[in-house]
């Protein structure tokens, strides 16, 4: 007779708990260090030409905190712990969430797209289409009359295409000022009154406090046709980060000189229309995520020379000096070079030596 084996008591206690320490879900997000991923086989310029070396973005890996996660990222130097409003402000719904992530990733490519097509003299035509919202600040007018995607396209009725020609039409109002704005919201055009209200001190830098406005962030919805046609394949992708990195391959795939020089060169840094590189989150992690990734020339943010900034009235070092710090602590060769616009990158690249 075979005798049924029976699981001690203390194995199922040990099981629950390691269930629970992996599913239960502490407010705090962790990232880590991610990759660097080629965008040569992202961005496809028609007709581009090629290159020996290759451009990279780099990557951090974000997610919800469990309990053995977040123990583990107080005694990890790579691994950053951040506060679930730090990520997601209060209120904000998921699929808010993924529209601000959205929203931020195609103005990058726009803005890559731009200025590499203009640096390099290729045909662009750009028309612009009014300005989306793509984030509500908490305790202000907008929070109850505007959602996330209305498409603003005339205030007071005056139509406007740009989010400068928003700005210029409410400059001048006071608190308790009443703003008529024309929307689309799902297909369809409504209109909205909202007032103008005094930011929250909570909710906004220091340099904005007791400043007025409607409490709205917008992105432009502009239209941008090329000559040739550029494909940039976003889908596993989020954020404005990878800004200066989708120009430098756009730019590469459109001119005959290959400045990767044969090299693997990856980096980071917001992008704007005027080729200005921004400051990004996490620069250390993908410092990390380089070297593991065998890049050997990294761009970062130069903030124009500065040691430090101030972020919410708190000194900390700029991308560029905590680029050098992260290099440094894990012992790197990968060169580390300071960039404040896209043309410094491009006249880095051109003084380099090739390697073949």
């Amino acid at each position: 007779m075979n005798k049924q084996r029976r699981i001690p008591k203390s194995w199922i206690i040990i099981c629950v708990i390691a269930i629970f320490l992996s599913f239960f879900r502490l407010p705090f997000y962790i990232s880590t260090p991610g990759m660097a991923k080629e965008l040569a086989p992202i961005v496809k310029v028609d007709g581009g030409y090629s290159a020996e070396g290759s451009f990279s973005l780099t990557t951090i890996r974000m997610g919800k905190a469990n309990i053995v996660q977040y123990a583990w990222a107080k005694v990890n130097d790579y691994h950053e712990i951040y506060r679930e409003e730090q990520i997601r402000p209060d209120g904000e719904t998921n699929e808010e969430y993924n529209h601000r992530q959205l929203y931020m990733m195609e103005d990058s490519k726009e803005q890559a797209t731009v200025v590499a097509y203009t640096e390099a003299k290729k045909d662009i035509d750009i028309s612009y289409n009014g300005v989306y919202v793509s984030s509500i600040i908490k305790g202000m007018p907008a929070e109850k009359q505007l959602e996330i995607g209305d498409r603003l396209f005339a205030v007071d009725g005056k139509e406007m295409r740009t989010a400068k020609e928003f700005i210029s039409n409410v400059t001048n109002k006071k608190a308790g000022d009443v703003v008529k704005l024309k929307l689309e919201r799902d297909g369809k055009k409504i209109e909205k009154n909202v007032h103008i209200g005094t930011f929250p001190d909570s909710e906004v830098p220091e340099s904005e406090r007791g400043k007025v406005g409607l409490g709205i962030v917008l992105v432009e919805d502009r239209s941008v046709k090329v000559n040739p046609n550029v494909e940039i394949d976003t889908s596993q992708i989020g954020g404005p980060s990878a800004g200066l990195m989708f120009t430098l391959e756009i730019y590469n795939q459109l001119v005959e000189e290959d400045l990767t020089k044969g090299y693997k060169i990856a980096g980071t840094g917001t992008i704007d229309y005027d080729g200005n590189v921004g400051r990004i989150g996490g620069i250390k992690q993908k410092i990390v995520a380089a070297h593991k990734s065998g890049v050997e020339i990294f761009f970062a943010p130069n903030e124009h020379g500065k040691e430090h900034v101030s972020v919410n009235g708190d000194p900390i070092p700029t991308n560029y000096q905590e680029a050098l710090e992260a290099a440094r602590d894990i012992k790197t060769e990968m060169k580390i070079i300071p960039v404040d616009t896209f043309k410094d990158a491009l006249n880095y690249l051109e003084k380099l030596e090739p390697t073949y």
